[in-house]
């Protein structure tokens, strides 16, 4: 017997699949982001959450906040699996594979043109300057995406002291040890199944272990060790660009060799001033191994285990909204990945080093909030100031 509300859910549903986007407005959509999504994580959940949720409705908050919470309990690059999530949840598994495509390429062409252009000497200071002054922007960035993602999560809290505690533990821990921050995530969740008594499920989630029992002794600096420090930095990294970096500069230059300290430096100020996923550096540490080729090999193999983790837990994904014992624990890592978000600002501010930085960064806050001027708009105008003060002689972080 079918009554008001289930015809209603029906109607809804419908029209979630007629909004669906084609194939086409999948690759300039995500491709759009791909282009213009400088200054990481942060700027890639912004415009996702523009997009999905403020601007075509293709999701609604609550959707987005889970996605969120689900790909941060995923190791790897989080951002870069929210894109393929969001792309599955519109078109499927061919959506997923299109709409990741489409938001990693163009990075990682221009990632690629600019290492060859650099890599083996010196970059131009303007260069240097683009990306101190866009990376400067990105702790204001991080705020704006947690103030958008707050207010919905806080509208449908359980308990709201426990909201607060939850939040306040993922910004503490983002803040502190971002390395660490999906075990607080879990444990987040973990707290509140346990508090509201919860049955065990057997739809319960959890994340795979394989890549942590994954070893394998690597051929001294050939193409079997670069593809392990690739897999390192896209299946094991918690936590975003800030743990992947000193992993990568480990092997890249104290193991193998591939690079110096400073040819190490330049691929970071790369990696920043260039749109798309920050792991993406990982590309110019593997044109340093071994050219193009290497560049390419590095660039599949970091973002493949992301493809795997959303292409075979995907439907799980979708069914954990259905499963009260899940959709308790995302009630507590949802709030505690919203605080995370907002406390990586800390030390994204802290990294900062030149006095002409945190101006741009106040200017960054201004605009973003009281002005409330678009995320894009704002980093390519800090990066313009960047390049404009180190064209003028104004220090660069080191």
């Amino acid at each position: 017997m079918h009554g008001p509300a289930s015809d209603a859910a029906a109607a809804q549903r419908a029209d979630a699949r007629a909004l669906r986007p084609g194939m086409s407005e999948l690759v300039r959509a995500w491709g759009r982001i791909g282009c213009i999504g400088f200054g990481g994580p942060p700027t890639h959940i912004a415009l996702l959450r523009e997009l999905c949720v403020a601007r075509r409705g293709w999701l609604s908050e609550h959707e987005f906040e889970d996605a969120i919470a689900a790909t941060n309990l995923l190791p790897g690059p989080a951002s870069t699996q929210l894109a393929i999530y969001c792309a599955w949840r519109l078109r499927g598994i061919a959506g997923a594979l299109v709409g990741g495509l489409s938001f990693i390429v163009p990075g990682l062409i221009l990632i690629l043109a600019l290492a060859s252009l650099f890599l083996a000497a010196s970059p131009p200071a303007w260069v240097l300057g683009a990306g101190a002054g866009s990376g400067a922007a990105v702790a204001a960035v991080a705020l704006q995406a947690a103030a958008g993602l707050a207010p919905a999560s806080w509208q449908r809290a359980a308990a709201r002291r426990r909201w607060l505690l939850y939040a306040l533990a993922g910004a503490i821990s983002a803040a502190t040890m971002g390395a660490w921050l999906v075990l607080v995530l879990l444990a987040c969740g973990a707290l509140e199944v346990t508090l509201r008594r919860a049955q065990p499920d057997h739809g319960t989630a959890g994340i795979h272990a394989w890549p942590l029992l994954a070893a394998a002794a690597a051929a001294p600096g050939g193409l079997l060790a670069l593809s392990w420090v690739a897999f390192k930095v896209g299946a094991l990294s918690y936590g975003g660009g800030f743990v992947i970096i000193p992993l990568m500069q480990h092997d890249a230059v104290d193991t193998y060799h591939w690079m110096t300290d400073g040819q190490f430096l330049n691929a970071v100020a790369l990696g920043q001033v260039t749109p798309g996923p920050v792991v993406q550096t990982v590309a110019v540490v593997g044109y340093a191994a071994a050219g193009l080729g290497g560049g390419l090999l590095a660039a599949t193999v970091a973002f493949a285990p992301s493809f795997s983790f959303v292409l075979i837990g995907a439907e799980r994904f979708d069914r954990l909204r259905a499963n009260p014992t899940v959709r308790t624990c995302l009630d507590g890592a949802g709030p505690a990945a919203i605080g995370a978000i907002a406390g990586a600002a800390i030390p994204l501010a802290l990294a900062l080093t030149e006095t002409w930085q945190l101006a741009v960064l106040a200017t960054a806050a201004l605009a973003l909030f009281p002005l409330r001027r678009g995320v894009v708009l704002t980093l390519i105008a800090a990066g313009a100031v960047g390049a404009v003060a180190s064209a003028l002689g104004a220090p660069l972080p080191r």
